[in-house]
C-alpha cells in the first residue's frame, strides 16, 4: 500500500484525540474500520505507530516521526490547494507580465489596471529576452514584452506567438554641450562618431551584433563599450565620458540631447508574445492593443520623437 495524505490525516487525528474511538467520531469512521487502517498504515510504515492502552493511545518513537513530518506536511499541502484554487480562479482574468526593462511594461500595466479594475496584474523584468520568453513558453508567466532589433526574431519563435507592437529608430544620446548636440542639423552620420567611447545595458539578444555591424558599415570599430545599467549609461552620457543609444519612447532627461541616426541604421522593434495553446491566448488581442497604445502614449510623452529623451535600448522593452 502506497502512503497517501489521507493516512496521515488519520495518524494524526488518532495522536490528537488519544483514542481510537474519539478519533473515529471526529473522522466519521466506525472504531472498526479505522482500527483496521490503522494497521494496514502501520504495515505500511514498517512498525506500530501508537501503544493501545486503558488510557488510551500514545506514539511510539516511529509514530512521533511520522507524526512531526506530517504536521508539516498536512499544512503544506493545504495551503498549496488553496493557493492552486486561487490562481486558477484569478488567473482566468489575472495577467502575469513579463519584459525587459524600458517604458512600455509600465504603461501597459497602467492601461490593463485601469481597464480592467480589480483584476491581478503581475510583473517580472530581466535583463534576458530568453528568460523571458522562456517563462512565457513554461507556463510561469502569460505575456512577454521584449525587444528585438531589426527584423530578427523574438526568442522561442517554434514555441511562442509573438505581434509586433511597434518599432522605434534607434537615435544616440549626446551630452548637451557636445559639438552634434549643439549644432542646428535633424540627424547624425554614425561615422562621425567613430571616436566616441559608448555606452548600452547588458542583454542577451542581437543588439550588440548588429551595433557592431552598423559601426562597421559605417568604416570604424567602436574603441571603447561601457555596459552597465541604464543610470549609469545616462550619467556617462550627461558627463561627457561616452555617447549612447535611445529610443523615441523614452522621455526627457536633463542634460541629454538625443538626435535620429542618419539613414536609421538601427531599428528597434517592441514585440508581444504569448503561448499559443494557453487560455490567456484569447486575450492577447486585446493586450496588444493596450501594449500599442502604451507605445503611442509614451511617444507622446517624449514629444513624438524629438527633444530630450534618454535610455539605452539593447535589453530594454
Amino acid at each position: 500500500m502506497d502512503l497517501e495524505l489521507r493516512h496521515l490525516k488519520i495518524v494524526r487525528a488518532v495522536a490528537d484525540a488519544g483514542s481510537l474511538t474519539r478519533a473515529a467520531t471526529a473522522l466519521g469512521l466506525a472504531q472498526p474500520a479505522l482500527s483496521t487502517q490503522l494497521k494496514r498504515i502501520e504495515r505500511a510504515l514498517g512498525g506500530m505507530l501508537f501503544v493501545r492502552g486503558r488510557e488510551g493511545v500514545r506514539p511510539t518513537a516511529l509514530g512521533e516521526l511520522v507524526l512531526e513530518r506530517a504536521r508539516v506536511l498536512l499544512p503544506a499541502v493545504c495551503e498549496l490547494q488553496e493557493e492552486a484554487q486561487r490562481f486558477a480562479r484569478q488567473g482566468a482574468q489575472g495577467y502575469r507580465l513579463g519584459g525587459t526593462h524600458g517604458p512600455l511594461l509600465g504603461g501597459l500595466v497602467d492601461r490593463l489596471a485601469r481597464g480592467e479594475p480589480g483584476v491581478p496584474v503581475t510583473t517580472y523584468t530581466s535583463w534576458s529576452e530568453k528568460e523571458v520568453a522562456g517563462s512565457v513558453a513554461d507556463g510561469r508567466l502569460d505575456f512577454a514584452l521584449v525587444g528585438v532589433c531589426g527584423e530578427s526574431a523574438p526568442p522561442e519563435p517554434g514555441r511562442l506567438a509573438w505581434m509586433e507592437v511597434a518599432r522605434d529608430p534607434v537615435h544616440v544620446m549626446l551630452a548637451e554641450d557636445h559639438p552634434l548636440a549643439l549644432a542646428p542639423r535633424e540627424s547624425v552620420e554614425l561615422a562621425e562618431l567613430a571616436a566616441e567611447a559608448w555606452t548600452d545595458v547588458p542583454g542577451d539578444g542581437c543588439f550588440g551584433d548588429c551595433f557592431a555591424a552598423a559601426c562597421v558599415r559605417a568604416g570604424f570599430t567602436p574603441a571603447c563599450v561601457y555596459e552597465t545599467d541604464t543610470a549609469s549609461c545616462v550619467h556617462l552620457v550627461q558627463v561627457g565620458r561616452a555617447v549612447g543609444l535611445c529610443r523615441a519612447t523614452f522621455p526627457a532627461t536633463p542634460g541629454v540631447v538625443t538626435r535620429p541616426l542618419a539613414g536609421t541604421p538601427l531599428v528597434w522593434r517592441h514585440a508581444l508574445g504569448w503561448h499559443p495553446a494557453a487560455r490567456v491566448a484569447a486575450r492577447a488581442a486585446g493586450v496588444l492593443e493596450h501594449a500599442r497604445a502604451a507605445h503611442a502614449e509614451a511617444l507622446a510623452r517624449a514629444g513624438g520623437g524629438s527633444g530630450l529623451r534618454a535610455a539605452a535600448p539593447s535589453s530594454a522593452a
